[in-house]
């Protein structure tokens, strides 16, 4: 309610401003723990038990500022990042567009973050807290070697974090979608694998793909993320492409989200369950605003969800909307875990 309210106001700004203003308002929230929720709707993915399988993709909180408050929300968990080794300015604004008509996003932000340093002591701050919090790791855009970044950031990250979040997949930083070519994949997965060991941990390590990808590299993909063990694979980031689209901010460059990502986001999450013969957990991210596309995406294969674009024009009550849609939705079709229903179309 209070969302809907402040909503006009919110749009009247841009769209980073009014982004700043949302985090400045969860900040000011009440810390509580997570919410209660069906017992139904629990689901273990990578040895981590998820109170339900919505949760916050990485972008929303950027620095690690607010994952307490989004776990109070309703959502079974959050992403926060993607993180640098080094504080990273981004790219020159504006970079961050609403298409209201298409109730979509596109950004150009550039891994802009205030560094590792932050946010690590963020999270050692709420160690011990209740709640499923993943952390994106990435590579500063100057980087000399990104592959050591990725290794610093999985060092550095793996002791505070329920999950690593390796994200080769962003559109706005130069080069870094050639990570996800099968070799230099493999090489930057062992130096993350090994950083995570390193550290005397055994956080799962889950991977984030592109939704533009041919189908020798989502098979490429599969086959590493199995040999290497992976926790998931979480499919997918902002689109390149540009369906059809009624916004004046149409021509900007950047990656695309929201409901024109829906289609194509779900085809990739059916491309990697036959890739991978179910055999690896796949989280569905991409269009996702309502509890019937998040109960689509778990029949096509994804053990997880995540939003954040839908969360611009519904708001962050969003999550807890989903949640209880689901559990009716489950009820419906005659489930009795959300478990039981992952690929079940």
């Amino acid at each position: 309610m209070i969302f809907r309210l402040l909503k006009p106001a919110l749009f009247a700004l841009d769209s980073e401003t009014g982004h700043r203003l949302a985090l400045t308002g969860l900040k000011a929230l009440p810390l509580r723990g997570p919410m209660p929720v069906p017992g139904a709707l629990g689901i273990r993915v990578a040895g981590l038990d998820f109170p339900n399988p919505v949760g916050v993709a990485a972008g929303f909180d950027k620095d690690a500022e607010v994952p307490d408050a989004l776990l109070g929300l309703g959502f079974g968990f959050t992403e926060v990042g993607s993180i640098t080794p080094l504080p990273q300015a981004g790219n020159p604004k504006p970079r961050l567009f609403r298409l209201v008509e298409d109730e979509a996003v596109i950004n150009r932000m550039g891994f802009n973050n205030s560094g590792g340093a932050v946010a690590l002591g963020r999270l050692k701050a709420r160690a011990g807290r209740p709640g499923i919090v993943g952390v994106n790791i990435g590579a500063n855009k100057d980087s000399a070697d990104r592959i050591a970044d990725y290794a610093v950031m999985a060092r550095m990250m793996a002791p505070v974090a329920s999950y690593l979040c390796v994200n080769i997949s962003s559109p706005n930083t130069p080069g870094l979608r050639a990570l996800q070519d099968e070799s230099a994949l493999t090489g930057l997965l062992d130096a993350v694998i090994a950083a995570r060991d390193e550290a005397g941990t055994t956080v799962p390590i889950f991977l984030k793909v592109a939704p533009d990808l041919e189908p020798a590299d989502i098979d490429a993909i599969a086959r590493i993320a199995l040999d290497k063990q992976l926790g998931a694979l979480v499919v997918s980031n902002t689109t390149i492409s540009r369906p059809a689209l009624r916004s004046h901010h149409a021509g900007e460059t950047g990656g695309l989200s929201g409901a024109p990502l829906r289609a194509l986001a779900t085809q990739r999450l059916r491309d990697f369950r036959k890739a991978t013969g179910g055999a690896i957990p796949l989280v569905g991210v991409g269009g996702i605003a309502s509890a019937e596309h998040a109960w689509e995406r778990i029949r096509a294969g994804a053990s997880l969800v995540q939003l954040y674009s839908a969360m611009v024009y519904e708001g962050p009550g969003l999550g807890a909307k989903i949640v209880r849609g689901l559990d009716g939705l489950m009820r419906r079709d005659g489930f009795t875990s959300i478990a039981e229903a992952v690929g079940s179309e």
